[in-house]
C-alpha cells in the first residue's frame, strides 16, 4: 500500500490515542448448543463451555484434557529432533568422565534450565559445572569471550548450551576445533545457518515425527524437562541406580518458572508443565524458593500471574543489571539465612531495576508524545547511550503498550548498541531484523520479542528500513489493539458458579488469555470513587437492569463511564479485603450503545 494511503487510512482511524473505544473489538460467534455442550464437559455454565470452544476445544475429550491436563499425556522425550544423539553423547560423557559445562543466559528461563539441567546430571552420576554470562562483559549468548571465560573457569571437553546457541555458527565451530563438543538446548529462531553442534535440540529446527508437534512452543526451561526424562529412561534403561528413585517431578518449580517467566503460549505440552509446576511451585520444598514467595508475600497458592509479576522479575533482575549468578544461587539454596539473603538481595536489585525503568519510560513517553506522529512513526526506534542494557526490553514493552507500534529501544555504549524489540500482531521482528542484516552487527530472538546489536550511525537508517517494512507488512487496523471478547452476557449470569469454572481454564498467559466478556447495555449506579495516588484508578457500581455488580478500572486516570447506558467490557474476578470476597468486575473498555462490535 502507498504511504499516502495508509496515512489517509490511519487519519480515518484516528489512531493518535484520542478516541473513546481504546480498541477493536471482536466478539466470538455464540456456539450452537452450548448448554449441552456444557452438559458434556462436566460444567455448569454455558457461559464456560463457550470459552472453550473459543479456545479451540469442541468436543468432550479435548475440552477434559484441556480443562484436566496430566503429565502423563506428555510425549515420549525421544520424538524431539537430535534428543537420541543429545542423550548418547552424554552418555558417553558421563561412562568416561568428562567434565561437562552448562552455558546458560541470564533470563528466568536461561537460569531455572541451567539449575535443572545441573540438579539432574549431578544426581545421575554426571561431573557438570554452570556458567552464567556476565551481560556487560560477555554480551548475549554464545560470545567468544562469554566461552573464553566460561571455558577458563570450568575447562571442560563437552559444552551444553541453555537457551542460546541456535544461531551461534561460528563459535560452535571454534569450540570444535578446539575438542570442545557442543549440544544445543535452545527455543530461539534460527538464522539461514544451522550451527554444526554435536546436537540441536530445538523445537525450531523442523524434523519432527509430528505435524505441528504438542512441543513445539516450549521453552528452554521446559526443552530441559524433556531431555531428562530422556536421560532419566535411558539411565534406568543401563540399570544406573540413581535413576530408579529420581522423581521428575522435582524439577516442575522451575519449569513453571522459565515457562512463564518468558511468556511462550501455554498451551498444549506448556500448559501440562505449567499447571503441574504452579502446584509444585505451591508447596515447594526449596528454601530459595520459599523465601522468594515470603518477600513477594506469595502465602499458599501461586498463579501464573504471580509468577509473571512478582517471582519473574526478581529473579530476572540481577541478571538485567548484571550476572545471573545470584538467582542461580538462590534456586540452589540449601541453608534458610543464605536463602533469605539472597532473597533480599533479589528484591533490592528488583527495585533498583523498577526505579531505573521507571525513570526511563516516564521522560521517554513525554517526549514521544510531543513528537509522535502517526502517519510517520509506524515502527519506533529510539537511543540513548546512556540507557542500561539490562531494562530495554521492559522500556520496549511499556512504550510499545503505550503506542501500540512495533518498538525498538537502544542503549549500552559508545561504540556499539544493544537493543530489545517488542513487536504487535502482523510484524515478525526476527524476519525484520534479517532483513535489515546489513545494518546490525547482531540480531536474533521471536517474531513478537528480538534483540540486536549494531553501530549506533545506523539507527537513523535502520528505523526507515523498519518503517518501510511496516508499510508494507501492516493494515490500517494493526494498529488499533484487538480485544477479544468471549461471549455478550447480561450481569446476572455473572455469578459464582461462573468464576469457579473460569478458574478450570488457568493458568493464563500468552496463547490462553482471561476470559473476557462484554455485558451490553449498563449503567453507572450511584458514586463513582477514585482510588489510588492522584486517583488513577475508579470504582463504582454497574447495573444492566437486573443485577448489579462492582467495577474498577485500573489506571483509568482522567477517563470516565458516560451518563447514559454503554457496553462494557470486563474481565469477572474476586475482590478480597479482611478476609471477606466480592464478586468484581476489571474494566477493559466501554463504548456507546451501537458502535458495534
Amino acid at each position: 500500500m502507498p504511504a499516502e494511503a495508509l496515512a489517509a487510512k490511519l487519519n480515518r482511524l484516528e489512531l493518535p490515542l484520542n478516541s473513546v473505544m481504546q480498541h477493536r473489538w471482536l466478539l466470538a460467534d455464540e456456539m450452537p448448543g452450548r448448554a449441552k455442550f456444557a452438559q458434556l464437559c462436566g460444567l455448569r455454565s454455558p457461559l464456560a463451555a463457550q470459552c472453550l470452544w473459543n479456545r479451540g476445544r469442541r468436543d468432550a475429550a479435548s475440552a477434559a484434557r484441556f480443562l484436566d491436563p496430566r503429565l502423563k499425556d506428555l510425549s515420549d522425550p525421544f520424538l524431539l529432533q537430535d534428543m537420541e544423539i543429545a542423550v548418547e553423547r552424554l552418555m558417553q560423557a558421563r561412562h568416561s568422565g568428562e567434565s561437562v559445562v552448562i552455558f546458560g543466559d541470564y533470563d528466568v528461563d536461561g537460569v531455572t534450565a541451567a539449575a535443572s539441567l545441573s540438579e539432574v546430571l549431578t544426581t545421575l552420576g554426571w561431573s557438570a559445572d554452570v556458567y552464567l554470562p556476565h551481560r556487560i562483559d560477555d554480551g548475549y549468548g554464545l560470545s567468544h569471550g562469554g566461552l573464553a571465560n566460561c571455558l577458563k573457569q570450568f575447562p571442560a571437553t563437552l559444552l551444553i548450551a541453555v537457551d542460546c546457541g541456535s544461531n551461534a555458527v561460528d563459535a560452535i565451530a571454534d569450540l570444535g576445533s578446539k575438542g570442545v563438543d557442543v549440544l544445543v538446548v535452545d527455543h530461539h529462531q534460527i538464522g539461514g545457518q544451522r550451527p554444526d553442534a554435536v546436537a540441536l535440540v530445538n523445537p525450531r529446527a523442523g524434523g519432527s515425527l509430528k505435524e505441528n508437534p504438542p512441543w513445539q512452543d516450549l521453552c528452554s526451561a521446559g526443552l530441559v524437562f524433556k531431555l531428562a526424562h530422556a536421560l532419566v529412561k535411558r539411565c534406568r534403561a543401563d540399570g544406573i541406580a540413581a535413576a530408579s528413585s529420581y522423581d521428575l517431578r522435582g524439577l516442575l518449580d522451575f519449569v513453571a518458572l522459565g515457562t512463564i517467566s518468558d511468556l511462550v503460549p501455554l498451551t498444549d505440552e506448556n500448559r501440562i508443565l505449567a499447571k503441574a509446576g504452579l502446584k509444585r511451585l505451591a508447596s515447594t520444598p526449596r528454601r530459595g524458593l520459599q523465601e522468594l514467595k515470603r518477600i513477594a508475600r506469595i502465602q499458599s497458592t501461586v498463579t501464573a500471574q504471580e509468577v509473571g509479576f512478582q517471582l519473574g522479575p526478581r529473579l530476572n533482575a540481577a541478571g538485567r543489571l548484571e550476572t545471573a549468578i545470584d538467582a542461580l544461587a538462590l534456586l540452589r539454596a540449601e541453608d534458610s539465612r543464605e536463602a533469605q539473603r539472597l532473597a533480599a538481595l533479589l528484591d533490592a536489585r528488583n527495585q533498583e531495576r523498577q526505579g531505573l525503568e521507571r525513570r526511563i519510560v516516564e521522560a521517554l513517553l513525554e517526549d514521544l508524545r510531543a513528537r509522535f506522529d502517526p502517519e510517520r512513526d509506524l515502527v519506533i526506534v529510539e537511543g540513548c547511550d546512556e540507557w542500561h542494557p539490562g531494562v530495554l526490553g521492559i522500556v520496549a514493552s511499556r512504550v510499545m503498550r503505550a503506542f501500540h507500534r512495533p518498538t525498538l529501544i537502544l542503549g549500552g555504549g559508545e561504540r556499539e548498541w544493544k537493543g530489545s524489540g517488542r513487536s504487535i500482531e502482523g510484524f515478525d521482528l526476527a524476519e525484520a531484523f534479517r532483513s535489515c542484516d546489513g545494518l546490525l552487527i547482531k540480531h536474533g530472538g521471536h517474531s513478537m520479542a528480538a534483540g540486536v546489536t549494531l553501530d549506533p550511525e545506523n539507527v537513523p537508517s535502520l528505523r526507515q528500513s523498519l518503517n518501510a517494512l511496516a508499510r508494507n507488512w501492516l493494515r490500517a487496523d494493526h494498529f488499533i489493539p484487538e480485544l477479544r471478547l468471549d461471549a455478550s452476557t447480561d450481569l446476572q449470569s455473572v455469578d459464582w458458579e461462573l468464576i469457579e469454572e473460569l478458574e478450570r481454564l488457568a493458568p493464563f498467559g500468552i496463547g490462553n488469555a482471561q476470559a473476557q466478556f462484554m455485558a451490553p447495555s449498563v449503567r453507572v449506579e450511584g458514586d463513582v470513587k477514585r482510588m489510588g495516588k492522584d486517583g488513577r484508578h475508579m470504582k463504582c457500581m454497574v447495573r444492566d437492569g437486573g443485577v448489579g455488580h462492582e467495577v474498577v478500572w485500573w489506571n483509568s486516570e482522567s477517563k470516565s463511564f458516560p451518563t447514559g447506558e454503554f457496553d462494557l467490557a470486563f474481565v469477572p474476578g474476586v475482590s478480597e479485603f479482611q478476609g471477606r470476597r466480592s464478586l468484581q468486575l476489571r474494566c477493559l473498555d466501554w463504548r456507546a450503545r451501537g458502535d458495534g462490535a
